[in-house]
This record gives C-alpha cells, sequence and structure tokens, in this order.
C-alpha cells in the first residue's frame, strides 16, 4: 500500500511511497501529529542520485520489522535535499553541531515537535558494521533518550543548537577592509593544496572543484592558468570523464581522477562545460573543445525535457549495482570490438591494461591520444582517430542497448541556471550559435514555467511549478541572463535581469549587516535563516549575486545594486581575510570589485573582434555585445558603419572610444589589477 509520498511530485519521494515506512512529505500535518502523540521525528533528507541513500532504503525502509519500529516510535518524515536545500542547510548544520563531524546522504536527524534538532546521523546499516552501530538499536536508543529526557527537549527553553545556529551567521564588523590580501591567499592555498602529478587539489575522494578552477583561470598569473588547465587535461582522460559517452560524473574515489562515483548531475557539468570552453579558448588544446562537444551531446541526448530544460541527474547505479552500465569485462570489449579497433582501444582507452575496477572490469580512461598512440606505435594520427572514433562508436551503440541507470525527471531553477550559462559561455567561445540559441531558449522556458507572478518557484515536475525559490535559484538565473548578454544583446532580458536583480535586494538582502540570506522575507518560517558564503558543492549564492550585481550594477550606473554587493563583501570579509579558503565564488567577487567592475559594451560592426582581442589579451572586463544599430542601456552608438566601446565601472563610464581598438584595449588594461576576464 503506498504511503503519503505517492502524492508527492518529487522522484526521489515517488521512489518511497510504496515503503512499508509511514512517511509524511515535510508539512503541517506531520508536525501536529507529533505534537499530538508526543512522539520524536525521525527526519530523513536525502536524493535519487544518492548510492547511499539507496542502500539504506534496500536495507531498513523496505524491511517491514524495521519499519514497525520506525511506525511505533516516530513520526517519519523523508525530504529531497534537492528540492528543499533550504532544509537541508540547516539540519546539516545542525548535524555537525551535535555530531562534531561532516554530514552527507542519507542525512538521518531525530527532533523533537518544536522541529529542534537533538541527534543525528547520515547512513545507518540494518545490522552493525562498518564500526557503525545497526539501525534498530538506534531507533531504541533514541527513542529512550527521548522518553528519559522529553520535559527538557520540548521546552521552549531548549534553544541551545539554535542558538549556537544562530551565532554562526556571519554579523557586520566594523572597520573591516576590502584588498587582495585573501584573493592572493586563495591562490596560495590552492597552490599549496594543488597534485602536481594528477591535478586538482587535495587527495581522495577528488572532486571537480570548479569554483577554484574558474578563480585560476581567471587570474593574472600565468602559472595559476596552467595550474587549472592541468588539472582538466588529466580530468578530461579519466574516468571521471565518461569517455564512451560524454558528460563527468560527480566526483572520483581515487587520486587520479580514474574510477568515478559514477552519478551524473547537472549542476557539475553546467559549471564545467564553460570552463573546458574557456581552457579551449584560452590554449587550444582539441581536447577542451571534444569534451564540451560531448558534454553538450550528452546533456542534448539523455538530459534534456520536452520543454526545453534538462533534468536533475542520473543514477550511480543500475541493476542494483553501482557503475554496472559503465564497466565492461573482455568478453564484452572482444565480442564488440574488431581485431584494429580493439588494438587502439586497449592502448587507449587502457583496455590493455589490468582492470582498474573492482579487480574484474574496466571503466575506460583515456591512457593515450590517439597522437601518443600513432607515435609509440609508428602508425599514421588519422588512421589511429578514425579507429579510435569508431571503437567509442561501436562501445556506446552496445552500451545503450544496457539497462540505463535512473534519471531525476525534477527540473531545478538553479541547476538549469548553471548549465544554461555554461552552454551560453561555450557556445560563444567555441563559435556555436546553435548551442546560444538552445540556451536562450531554455531561459525563455524558465520564464514560461518557472516565473509565476514576478516571482521564481524552484522546482518543476510532472508538469507542475512549486516552491519557492531560493537565493540560488534567483542569483544564478541573474548570471545566467547577464552571459546572455554578452552573445545577444535584449531589451526584454535585460528588465528580467532587473527585477530578479531588485527580489534579491528586496527579499533576500540583510540590509542591518550585509549579504543575502539563502531564503526570502516571505519564505516559510524555519529553525533559523541561514547566510553563508562558503562554496559547496554548487557555487555559493552569496559570491554569484555579488558578481551579477556588481556587473549589472556598472552597467546601468545602478548604485543600490552596488552598494549591495559592496555591503555582502564587507560582511564575509570577516572571515575570508583571515580564512580565505572554501570561498572561491565570493573571493572571485571580491577581485573582480577591486579591479572595478569594469564592463565593456561594444556597438558596431567589429563588435566581436574587439571583444575576442580583449579576451585574449585577458582584459578585466565582461563584455556586452550588441549591433550597431542599437542604443545599450542608455548608452548612444557612434556614427553609422563605426565601432563604439563604452567602459563603465564602479567608477562610472569613462568618456566612449570610437573606431580605435587599440586604445579601447589600452584603456581596459589601465583598470583595476586585471583578471575577471569573461569578455
Amino acid at each position: 500500500m503506498a504511503n503519503r509520498l505517492g502524492r508527492e511530485t518529487s522522484p526521489y519521494l515517488r521512489q518511497h511511497a510504496n515503503n512499508p515506512v509511514d512517511w509524511y512529505p515535510w508539512g503541517e500535518e506531520a508536525w501536529n501529529l507529533a505534537r499530538e502523540t508526543g512522539k520524536p521525528v525521525l527526519l530523513s533528507i536525502g536524493y535519487a542520485a544518492c548510492h547511499w541513500c539507496h542502500v539504506m532504503a534496500h536495507e531498513s525502509f523496505e524491511d517491514p520489522e524495521t519499519a514497525r519500529i520506525m511506525n511505533e516510535l516516530f513520526v517519519n518524515i523523508k525530504v529531497d535535499r534537492e528540492e528543499r536545500p533550504d532544509l537541508d542547510h540547516i539540519y546539516q548544520t545542525a548535524h555537525q553541531l551535535l555530531a562534531r563531524r561532516g554530514g552527507g546522504w542519507p542525512l538521518t536527524v531525530f527532533l523533537t515537535g518544536r522541529k529542534v534538532p537533538f541527534a543525528a546521523g547520515t547512513y545507518f546499516p540494518k545490522s552493525g558494521r562498518f564500526g557503525l552501530p545497526g539501525f534498530t538499536e538506534v531507533l531504541n536508543r533514541i527513542n529512550g533518550f527521548y522518553r528519559e529526557n522529553r520535559e527538557k527537549l520540548e521546552s521552549p527553553e531548549n534553544r541551545s543548537v539554535v542558538e549556537t545556529m544562530d551565532l554562526l551567521v556571519p554579523k557586520r564588523q566594523e572597520g573591516v577592509a576590502l584588498s587582495l590580501s585573501p584573493v592572493e591567499g586563495l591562490r596560495a592555498y590552492l597552490r599549496q593544496s594543488f597534485d602536481s602529478r594528477d591535478g586538482g587539489f587535495g587527495g581522495a575522494p577528488k572532486f571537480p572543484h570548479a569554483q577554484g578552477l574558474d578563480f585560476l583561470l581567471d587570474s593574472p598569473e600565468a602559472g595559476d592558468r596552467e595550474m587549472a588547465l592541468f588539472t582538466l587535461r588529466k580530468m578530461a582522460r579519466g574516468g571521471i570523464y565518461d569517455q564512451i559517452g560524454g558528460g563527468f560524473a560527480r566526483y572520483s574515489v581515487d587520486d587520479r581522477w580514474e574510477i568515478p562515483h559514477f552519478e551524473k548531475m547537472l549542476y557539475d557539468n553546467g559549471p564545467l562545460l564553460g570552463l573546458y570552453a574557456r581552457a579551449y579558448d584560452l590554449s587550444g588544446d582539441p581536447i577542451f573543445r571534444r569534451v564540451a562537444e560531448e558534454t553538450v551531446a550528452w546533456a542534448d541526448r539523455e538530459m534534456r525535457t520536452p520543454e526545453g530544460l534538462w533534468y536533475a541527474s542520473l543514477d550511480a547505479d543500475s541493476e542494483g549495482e553501482e557503475g554496472k552500465f559503465a564497466r565492461w569485462t573482455r568478453p564484452e570489449i572482444e565480442s564488440v570490438l574488431t581485431g584494429e579497433e580493439r588494438r587502439v582501444a586497449d592502448g587507449c582507452l587502457g583496455f590493455g591494461l589490468p582492470p582498474n575496477f573492482e579487480d574484474q572490469y574496466w571503466n575506460p580512461v583515456l591512457v593515450r591520444t590517439p597522437e601518443e598512440f600513432a607515435e609509440k606505435e609508428g602508425r599514421d594520427p588519422e588512421t589511429v582517430h578514425r579507429l579510435l572514433d569508431s571503437a567509442r562508436k561501436h562501445l556506446f551503440e552496445t552500451r545503450e542497448r544496457r539497462v540505463h541507470p535512473g534519471r531525476d525527471e525534477k527540473i531545478l531553477t538553479s541547476w538549469n541556471a548553471l548549465y544554461l550559462r555554461g552552454l551560453l559561455e561555450a557556445g560563444r567561445l567555441l563559435e556555436r550559435p546553435d548551442w546560444v540559441e538552445r540556451a536562450l531558449a531554455g531561459l525563455s522556458a524558465i520564464r514560461t514555467h518557472l516565473w509565476k507572478d514576478g516571482r521564481l518557484l524552484a522546482v518543476r515536475t510532472l508538469g507542475e511549478s512549486r516552491l519557492p525559490a531560493y537565493l540560488d535559484d534567483y542569483a544564478f538565473l541573474l548570471e545566467a541572463i547577464l552571459e546572455s548578454l554578452s552573445s545577444a544583446w535584449s531589451e526584454d532580458r535585460i528588465a528580467w535581469a532587473r527585477e530578479i536583480a531588485g527580489i534579491l535586494l528586496e527579499q533576500f538582502e540583510d540590509r542591518a549587516d550585509g549579504g543575502f540570506f539563502f531564503t526570502s522575507g516571505d519564505h516559510e518560517e524555519l529553525l533559523c535563516r541561514i547566510k553563508n558564503g562558503h562554496d559547496q558543492s554548487l557555487p555559493n549564492g552569496n559570491g554569484v549575486a555579488v558578481r551579477s550585481l556588481l556587473r549589472l550594477g556598472s552597467l546601468l550606473g545602478d548604485l543600490p545594486m552596488l552598494e549591495a554587493a559592496e555591503r555582502a563583501l564587507t560582511l564575509f570579509a570577516g572571515t575570508f581575510n583571515t580564512r580565505p579558503e572554501g570561498f572561491d565564488t565570493l573571493l572571485s567577487a571580491l577581485f573582480y570589485r577591486i579591479s572595478g567592475a569594469p564592463v565593456a559594451v561594444i556597438q558596431g560592426p567589429d563588435a566581436r573582434k574587439w571583444q575576442a582581442r580583449a579576451r585574449k589579451a585577458n582584459a578585466p572586463a565582461w563584455t556586452v555585445l550588441a549591433t550597431e544599430a542599437q542604443q545599450v542601456a542608455g548608452k548612444p552608438p557612434g556614427r553609422a558603419g563605426s565601432t563604439r566601446a563604452w567602459i563603465c565601472g564602479t567608477f562610472g563610464c569613462l568618456s566612449p572610444v570610437d573606431g580605435d581598438s587599440e586604445r579601447f584595449l589600452s584603456e581596459l588594461a589601465r583598470i583595476g589589477t586585471g583578471g575577471g576576464n569573461r569578455a
């Protein structure tokens, strides 16, 4: 018999609809029941592509005896952390305070009827192992603790966790100055933690860390940019990148990027797409272009919705086994590939080496490029390219006949905005107008389906859009719209950007202390209101909001936008001035602010040529293009047939430069400290 989750639209919640657990979605029905019955609440937070969430579900939530204990002792609430990142932020923080260690998924939190957490953990096995107690043992212990201490736990005076969480929200400090010192500190930290053998930062498990790579590509130091390019090459050759079907997995379980945790998330692939396009633009290395093109092909093939947006994620598991869809046995390889194809695939994709996955399977990695293999074997590079392409095609066709991993068919505004920004940047830099057109259609689809009555909604599933949008939704979408202007100016989209910026200032900004809360002022009242500056798996919403408000404020000469950005930077400077690590996105915004937040508006027949020259010179500006007939943001074009450029920023607008690209580049180079280039 289906429980209440069968009425939900979240694919993750619906996965649990036939559990014997009497699950409730987050809502007043569950909380009223907890208060009426005096039972504590078991809150379980996960997501559809989460491997250990599936493990715990199969072991415990599908087990009738475990479910009986859960139903008898607790009110049980299931939450999709991708639909409700506000709840996930709060209760992950609570877990860190209660368990004194980092969290993760599935997150298991025990709450009073007043939503106050008193115990927390992550994955619990059904029976004790891995040094963890069995889940039924945990349930009985927690229930006993609650019964013995119920009066104290349920008392309004029991606010220790809440008060500690409130203390974690940063407050304005007097006399804090903005300087390049934390920017240099973060560069030094990234250099120190850089893996010079395999790329990336730190050891296993190794994440792409797209925000750090983006920060390094913006650096005026060639060595910093080379660290990013080296890492991107290593990832492109590793198993974290799907060598057969394109697209990136979430992270690698080893130092060498060889064996991934196989789920694929839209939020990773959008920023990485933009990074690979930038890497190709900087270096001309064809591997970067290939990865960008294959990533777009994967997203179009496997993630695109009929409405012109993109689904959230692909599972790591298929047929109940992690990585089964992607792995290969020797008999499979030999049955699929011809003699010459197999010889090249063995040499290039690592099939000729010992198994690299669970000691019996191969996960393809690019151990040699076709050029490297051709040189080693004395072969013609074009022939090797052709054979490798043919081998990959046959492997792909065979793999397509397998049982595919599950797909989470949620449409998340924030994740789509990240992907659209990457697609727009890649389309512009790789001269793919079809990608730009697809991305512009995606922005229109968000406006059609997720913009209602002048406000954003966070998620769309089964044709229904719902849930008030969060800071990330507004900030990421604003940055995607601004990126779109570099490819095609639109007065309509700039007006939409103004609306979004206005909501950020009205509903999310903390006017007293600075910075932006994760939830809006009229959001559901929760345990606390989170405001943070650290990057996590996604870029930090405060950092993206500041970066976007600086850019839009400079373009429009809008002082309230620039002042809000300044307040946010000053607030978080109290922390990142002393500990810059983890603030990659905010510090990229700080670097741009200290550069004067320049925006170059180029109008006329040579606008694209001027833009390309500014980009190659690593000039400190995001450049907006327009046709020669347009007036952009109140800035009139030059005379007919001539190209005109305006350079604006926190310093105002300089006099326009007419017909002289050298002077334009010289003026750009004179501004600030360099960096922040998105021209």
